[in-house]
């Protein structure tokens, strides 16, 4: 199998060994995300005849430089990413879950006696996986400040798995996910947390493709995510994503967030 897994830009690299780079926004720890992404590479492989390698990034503000970078050929990322990389780094959406909508949630503890957003104190303390993952932190920190206008304190861990353990062992009061990565947690920790807060909804993660890629294995790509999400096994194989039904995705998908004031809470790495 030619997938492996990186942590550094080979866009130039993959180029020459005919190898196209697939970028994948941190959400869980690389074991997992690799778990997850080099089946879905693999059959991908199978049914386009292209290669493909996963690149990690250790941080999301190291995916996010190397897709502005355009480091990658492909890219799996979040609806404010596919915005900035469509607008500035020569992206286009290909694919997405088109039955499925993306929103933030705020989990406390399950025993916390809080019942409403309002109730929490200023200065708390409220765990991020990052400054700029999308529901989990930059949508959730623009409806706290201007829906709420409450004034807290962010502490950014790193992923969505240490924001649900800080707040499950109680180290933080609250803290900022979304309804996928929550699921996809052990439930020894899901049965611990209690979502308080969901904020509006936006179409979820798309796979993003480089203008650089030719169009006829652009399309290829496409073709390939939407048949595995047609048959059983292929869709147990893409629900680790989490994509339950795979459509097309176009740029006007996600553009509508230029609208929506996320540029204050955007932090540039």
């Amino acid at each position: 199998m030619a997938v492996c897994v990186a942590f550094t830009g080979v866009s130039s690299a993959a180029k020459a060994e005919a190898v196209y780079s697939f970028g994948v926004v941190p959400q869980f720890e690389p074991r997992k995300l690799a778990a997850i992404w080099l089946p879905v590479l693999d059959e991908l492989e199978k049914k386009t005849g292209l290669k493909f390698k996963m690149v990690g990034s250790p941080r999301i503000p190291d995916f996010e430089l190397s897709f502005t970078n355009g480091e990658f050929d492909f890219a799996y990322m979040n609806p404010y990413h596919a915005m900035l990389a469509a607008s500035r780094g020569g992206y286009e959406p290909l694919i997405k879950d088109k039955d499925r909508q993306l929103f933030g949630i705020l989990v406390v503890h399950k025993n916390d006696v809080i019942k409403d957003v309002s109730e929490l104190k200023s200065g708390t303390e409220i765990a991020f996986p990052s400054p700029n993952a999308l529901g989990a932190s930059l949508l959730m920190r623009a409806d706290l400040g201007k829906k709420f206008s409450l004034e807290f304190t962010p502490v950014y861990v790193q992923t969505h798995s240490s924001v649900y353990l800080q707040v499950a062992l109680g180290k933080m009061r609250a803290g900022g996910g979304v309804m996928g990565s929550l699921k996809g947690q052990k439930p020894e920790i899901q049965q611990q947390l209690r979502v308080l807060y969901e904020t509006r909804r936006m179409s979820p993660h798309p796979v993003m493709a480089h203008s650089r890629v030719p169009k006829e294995h652009r399309e290829r790509v496409q073709q390939a995510f939407i048949e595995i999400g047609q048959t059983e096994a292929g869709r147990t194989l893409l629900s680790g994503i989490p994509m339950n039904k795979v459509g097309p995705a176009s740029i006007e998908d996600y553009m509508s967030l230029a609208d929506w004031g996320l540029e204050d809470y955007y932090v540039k790495q």
